[in-house]
């Protein structure tokens, strides 16, 4: 497994004369965001995933604390849809299936976000939590720190950073949170496809593009 450290990207404030010049520079600035898009998603990464669409795949535990319950359980990865800017994974725990990630392309890099659903199909309290890359990773690995929304949501998750990897034969789920001696990971066999599981709650009249 590897262990990799990030920085944080550093961005600088332009100081201007008066709001001709601000009007000017925040068009300028949006112009090149847009421009710069394309450089921090890391397409081979996103491609490597494209590639499982419509496959499932077992699951373990390769890390988690003491007495984590996930260890038991039967886990189960779908890749359910590719489109072009967004990919969606269910993840099922034994009979709960009630996860959903959510990758999406954004104008700051790969977003994840965690959908999470009542059996009734409705949102759970607590959903859509994650973060975006702050990088463009490698081709074989993407990080996500917690970003606003899910401090916000979830109050002590500051130093939360999520990370996907996947190469040839394994994708891998993870989280640790900075300062924390706990780790949690998951690893998926992708060289041996498993027939596809029941959808997730919520998903199940969703309609898949050809």
């Amino acid at each position: 497994m590897k262990y990799l450290f990030f920085v944080l990207l550093v961005t600088g404030i332009i100081a201007c004369q008066d709001s001709s010049e601000l009007k000017a520079n925040d068009t300028k600035t949006e112009v090149l965001a847009e421009a710069n898009s394309e450089e921090i998603i890391n397409q081979e990464f996103w491609n490597r995933l494209s590639k499982l669409k419509g496959k499932a795949f077992q699951g373990k535990v390769l890390e988690a604390p003491e007495g984590d319950d996930f260890r038991e359980k039967n886990l189960v990865m779908h890749v359910l849809d590719v489109k072009e800017n967004k990919i969606y994974i269910p993840f099922n725990v034994g009979e709960n299936r009630s996860r959903t990630w959510i990758l999406s392309k954004t104008k700051n890099g790969i977003q994840l976000k965690h959908d999470h659903r009542k059996e009734d199909g409705s949102e759970d309290e607590v959903t859509m939590y994650g973060g975006v890359t702050p990088n463009s990773g490698s081709d074989d690995l993407a990080m996500f720190p917690a970003d606003q929304e899910t401090v916000d949501l979830l109050p002590g998750t500051a130093t939360n950073l999520w990370w996907i990897t996947v190469d040839d034969e394994q994708f891998t789920y993870n989280l640790r949170r900075i300062g924390s001696p706990i780790k949690f990971s998951i690893g998926f066999d992708l060289e041996s496809p498993i027939d596809l599981p029941k959808r997730s709650w919520g998903w199940e009249n969703y309609k898949i593009e050809k």
